[in-house]
């Protein structure tokens, strides 16, 4: 909080307050909640980062925030602009380059399965503050875009999450970090990029920028770890909330099993998701005269557009697409967020993990 006074209606509230509970069975009522404050803390951390402002949370203070997961025996690693243009992440360069922050690549791992045991994998979009780029938005409800990280900070307190209640699993969590500004340096509509995995796109407008910093963080994360299967969230496109609003994640994925476990999950946690189709017919509309692909494929499915993008990244590995742009900020208010920035997800992939994951 960032108030310095409180409310007249404030005055007189405690701020902290004891219960005390009578059970039959007491160590197992402390076990469960311990599990269960673990979660609770891990969505908290997703919320206090979305809410932070960007002159605040930019990516390199994002980065070393996440790098506190050390304590609870996450191994994490950050990689900085000159790593990264080693393993030629051209796309997550190009939308972080007209900005004093320079851009940051975060890799959390925790080890609480079988030694070698392939890992799943968690990749959050993390734009901490998205004006648009050389393609500017409108000024009225830009201030909201503080949250277009909220995919990150999603995986930070997933990552959380299962560290902290000792999870019987491998997983990775990577984020991405930029600050997409227009700057005279900044990427330009027209300009063609090289990603990792050497395909081109061609910038059509800037402001689609989400899904070139996941084409290389994906890729990257495929290539290193291997994983079971790549799960990605991000606030990435107005699109799913026109289809969608603010009830549902819109859900697109390459594997049956894998969306059929995220909807039991969202339903068991009511973070609820709605499967959307991909197909040949939407793959067409991103393809580009002078590229391999382009960033945009026009006003119609721009949603599935952007998900058949980050498809051309992932290869054979099951992988699911969440676009949390109607429920990762802003979400509505329920009996157990009373938060603009809603932690949206960390509940969901928590219960995917242990009731699926875990040996």
């Amino acid at each position: 909080m960032y108030k310095t006074k409180r409310k007249d209606d404030d005055e007189g509230r405690p701020s902290k307050f004891e219960l005390n509970f009578a059970c039959s069975n007491p160590g197992s009522a402390e076990k469960a909640w311990s599990r269960n404050a673990a979660i609770a803390d891990g969505v908290a951390l997703a919320r206090d980062l979305v809410n932070e402002p960007a002159n605040v949370l930019y990516p390199a203070e994002f980065a070393r925030r996440a790098a506190e997961l050390r304590k609870l025996g996450v191994v994490v690693e950050v990689l900085d602009v000159a790593a990264m243009r080693k393993l030629g992440m051209g796309a997550l360069l190009g939308v972080g380059q007209g900005s004093a922050h320079e851009a940051k690549l975060v890799v959390m791992r925790w080890n609480g399965g079988k030694r070698g045991a392939d890992p799943i994998a968690f990749i959050g979009k993390g734009v901490c503050f998205d004006t648009g780029g050389i393609s500017i938005k409108p000024a009225q409800g830009m201030e909201d875009m503080k949250g277009d990280m909220a995919g990150a900070a999603c995986v930070v307190g997933l990552m959380h999450a299962l560290a902290a209640r000792k999870a019987r699993v491998n997983a990775v969590g990577a984020i991405g970090l930029v600050e997409n500004m227009p700057d005279g340096k900044a990427q330009r509509p027209g300009d063609i990029v090289k990603t990792m995995s050497g395909q081109t796109i061609e910038i059509i407008n800037t402001d689609a920028e989400g899904r070139l910093v996941l084409a290389d963080v994906l890729h990257y994360v495929n290539k290193r770890f291997r994983p079971k299967f790549m799960i990605n969230l991000a606030t990435l496109t107005g699109a799913i909330i026109v289809a969608l609003g603010q009830q549902y994640a819109g859900l697109f994925s390459n594997d049956d099993k894998l969306a059929e476990r995220l909807v039991k999950a969202g339903e068991e946690t009511g973070e609820r998701v709605w499967r959307m189709p991909l197909g040949a017919e939407y793959d067409k509309l991103i393809d580009s005269k002078f590229a391999d692909m382009k960033n945009t494929g026009g006003r119609f499915g721009g949603a599935i557009t952007a998900a058949q993008l980050l498809k051309r990244f992932v290869d054979k590995t099951p992988w699911a697409h969440l676009d949390i742009a109607g429920t990762g900020m802003g979400s509505p208010q329920t009996d157990i967020n009373k938060s603009w920035g809603s932690g949206w997800g960390v509940r969901l992939l928590e219960r995917l993990v242990e009731d699926h994951y875990e040996r």
